[in-house]
């Protein structure tokens, strides 16, 4: 099945913790999975920041939403338990317990006051039923990472050839490859020979050269071309190279790389532009957000 929103999570953990026992929240999470049916390839789902699985993210949440209602309270650290409340509320036998549910609690009510989290909008509700407010901001961070992708690929093909082969240099540089810019640069043409447009160093010390391919097209590179350039390498006694484009690649250029002595990684447009986010190459920091969470150990004082 699929993984179950968080609102759904919040019955069924409190009614695992109906026995009134102190429970921990890994505990938790192994248990409601196996209750979900989770297969292992969904209780490893990760969220896009690949920081925490999607589900563990979940029941969390569930849990914290719970906890504000007074439904459930914090014994110590990453354990939890049943409240009073939290068993007046089974005893009433809910059908589903959700944000709206908790709604009814005033200690939820200000906590949600507080936060700014009350929708204004039927969309905006329907969503959260879905994604707990973590996920809603990776969902937001995602999104005008995409907006970026796509706008700065549409510049990057607008721009002239000479200057996509510096940007496929710079961005090289940026991941640690080629030492310093200056020394880079001076690769930039210097072989002259069809299929390579510059040679950069792998390493700070030049144990090893990397043959580069920078095509700024709009049309699929196909095999011939990769083939071609395979044909270089071999011609330097090469093996390695890397293909950069701004568009992208066959299913048959792909194939081909994979069955050739030669190691040789092709990057689209797509892969590209994401590659200049990650490296700062051709974008600009508007502003920063963190996200933080309770020093356990700051605390562990108070669980001893």
């Amino acid at each position: 099945m699929a993984i179950p929103d968080y609102q759904s999570i919040m019955l069924p953990l409190l009614r695992f913790a109906m026995d009134g026992n102190e429970h921990s929240l890994r505990e938790t999470i192994e248990t409601l999975s196996e209750q979900f049916g989770l297969t292992d390839a969904e209780k490893n789902e990760l969220l896009p920041s690949g920081q925490q699985p999607r589900f563990n993210n979940r029941v969390a949440w569930a849990r914290s939403y719970m906890s504000k209602a007074t439904l459930l309270e914090s014994t110590r650290r990453g354990h939890f338990r049943i409240t009073q409340r939290g068993r007046d509320v089974l005893s009433r036998n809910p059908t589903e317990i959700n944000v709206k549910f908790l709604e009814q609690f005033p200690e939820f009510v200000e906590f949600r006051a507080t936060h700014r989290e009350r929708e204004e909008t039927t969309e905006s509700t329907e969503i959260e039923t879905l994604q707990t407010p973590g996920e809603l901001l990776e969902m937001a961070y995602q999104k005008l990472r995409e907006d970026l992708s796509a706008e700065l690929l549409k510049t990057v093909t607008e721009c002239s050839p000479s200057f996509f082969e510096r940007l496929v240099i710079d961005v090289l540089v940026k991941m640690g490859y080629g030492g310093s810019r200056k020394e880079a640069g001076k690769a930039i043409g210097r072989s002259g020979d069809e299929g390579i447009d510059g040679i950069i160093n792998e390493d700070r010390l030049g144990l090893d050269v990397i043959y580069i391919q920078a095509k700024r097209w709009q049309a699929t590179i196909g095999r011939p071309e990769i083939q071609k350039f395979a044909g270089a390498l071999q011609g330097h006694r090469a093996k390695k190279g890397v293909f950069i484009t701004t568009s992208d690649f066959s299913r048959e250029a792909k194939d081909y790389v994979a069955k050739i002595d030669s190691k040789i990684v092709l990057i689209d447009g797509e892969q590209l532009s994401q590659l200049m986010i990650d490296h700062n190459v051709g974008v600009a920091l508007v502003t920063s957000y963190e996200t933080k969470k309770i020093d356990s150990d700051y605390f562990i004082e108070e669980y001893v």
